[in-house]
């Protein structure tokens, strides 16, 4: 078995985040006691046969730590970047809680935009396999970024 790269460490760490940011807000449950569980229990685990993605548990925490910190002010952009007649929560909770964690990347973290569309837009695809959503969360994405990090997005 060959170690995990860095970069499908990280990507596995968004998804653990969107999962650990959506059991949260079902369950209640604190920040703390979610991040142990999924580190103890979720990281490189074994289920019904399929090994489980190792997470880089430092990405892991800061995006959950910054989405959890920063939500007012993600769900408000993200209110911004979702139409009228559809405010956060109104969405599918799993994707507020990628649109939480893509947050948290874009605005309180290095991630360059770019990669945190990307990453969130596959994220989409692995919980939506079947829909339109990856397009929806492209969209929104991509409307939080430029508002986030407009200077990543030059003019012309």
């Amino acid at each position: 078995m060959s170690k995990p790269d860095k970069k499908q460490m990280k990507s596995a760490s968004r998804l653990y985040a969107v999962q650990a940011l959506f059991q949260m807000e079902a369950s209640g449950q604190t920040v703390e006691t979610i991040v142990r569980e999924f580190e103890t229990h979720r990281f490189g685990a074994i289920y019904e046969g399929d090994e489980m993605a190792e997470g880089d548990s430092v990405h892991f925490r800061a995006v959950v730590d910054k989405a959890v910190n920063f939500q007012a002010l993600i769900d408000q952009m993200t209110d911004r970047a979702l139409v009228a007649k559809w405010p956060i929560d109104r969405i599918d909770p799993v994707l507020r809680a990628l649109f939480r964690a893509a947050g948290a990347e874009l605005v309180e973290m290095t991630t360059p935009p770019k990669v945190a569309i990307t990453e969130y837009v596959d994220v989409a695809k692995a919980f939506f396999p079947e829909g339109k959503e990856s397009k929806f969360v492209n969209a929104v994405l991509d409307h939080m970024a430029r508002e986030a990090k407009p200077a990543a997005f030059p003019a012309g």
